[in-house]
């Protein structure tokens, strides 16, 4: 099984943004998404970078992709849009209008922001050239099973949300802006000060949602550590981390191990809350249970 490192879904400086993939390519990671997916704003603080970015993942033996927006509505993110494919990387299309601007007979892959539930889809999206596809992360293992012996039957990779932050959702209107008593055009990047997302409690004081921007994320951290064994009898390709503050280098390293044997899923779990002994994780959306819950650290049945 591979893994994948996703686009970073936050808004980071620059250098920050930098160093990232910089320590990305000093791991065994095998695939790496980068661009922005939630807000057009936030790219030209380090637009300038993604070139540099590529050719040091490129030289680190890593495929490299180009994310889409995830909600494409001005007339400047359709031009940044019809771009993408001038970089001359493979493109990964996060809303459907993106197909608009690739050319007939183009090699495409397809990310979680796209609902693909069924066969249907999917025989549709590898009809228009989709060679990979990354699962909503709210499916359930039996789904995630049909979907992939689907995409086995089509030459479509699978991939499942592995680890981070779930995408949940993404708004016209900007919470982070709303928040600081300013509009969406005059936000002065307010997420920027949330590395991680904004967290979110109900009244009762309860962890509940996480905002950034314009996206809804959830609360927990999605983990897959106890469920890769299933995962893999599914015939699931590859594994999707999400960027987060910290040392992802090192999460990228623990699931490494998970994937070659070296760690079971609890110690892969010990591990990421020595790392941040706050972090909240959830499998529920694989267990068929509440997104939300947590299979806790006991031992999983095919847990590797």
């Amino acid at each position: 099984m591979q893994l994948t490192v996703g686009p970073n879904q936050f808004f980071w400086p620059e250098d920050r943004w930098a160093q990232l993939y910089e320590d990305l390519a000093e791991t065994t990671i095998d695939r790496v998404v980068l661009g922005e997916l939630v807000c057009s704003k936030r790219l030209p603080f380090y637009q300038n970078r993604i070139p540099e970015a590529i050719a040091r993942l490129k030289a680190a033996g890593k495929q490299v992709v180009l994310t889409s927006l995830a909600l494409v509505t001005l007339k400047r993110e359709r031009k940044l849009t019809a771009e993408l494919i001038e970089m001359g990387v493979e493109v990964e299309i996060n809303d459907l209008t993106t197909l608009a601007y690739l050319p007939d007979n183009t090699v495409f892959s397809v990310g979680p922001l796209v609902n693909v539930y069924n066969e249907s889809t999917l025989r549709w999206l590898a009809s228009r050239g989709a060679n990979r596809i990354c699962l909503p992360p709210e499916l359930p293992l039996k789904s995630v099973g049909i979907l992939a012996t689907a995409g086995a039957d089509l030459g479509v990779a699978i991939e499942v949300w592995g680890h981070g932050r779930v995408p949940l959702a993404i708004s016209g209107r900007c919470y982070h802006a709303r928040l600081h008593g300013r509009t969406k055009d005059n936000c002065q990047f307010a997420c920027e000060d949330d590395a991680d997302g904004l967290s979110v409690r109900t009244l009762d004081d309860q962890p509940f949602l996480a905002m950034n921007g314009v996206q809804t994320l959830s609360d927990s951290h999605a983990c897959a550590a106890h469920q890769v064994g299933a995962l893999a009898r599914a015939g699931v390709a590859a594994l999707r981390l999400s960027p987060q503050s910290g040392d992802f280098a090192q999460i990228c390293r623990l699931y490494r191990q998970l994937l070659e044997g070296e760690l079971n899923g609890e110690a892969v779990v010990t591990a990421l809350k020595a790392l941040d002994a706050d972090l909240r994780l959830s499998d529920g959306f694989l267990t068929g249970d509440r997104g939300a819950d947590w299979s806790g650290q006991r031992p999983q049945a095919g847990d590797i």
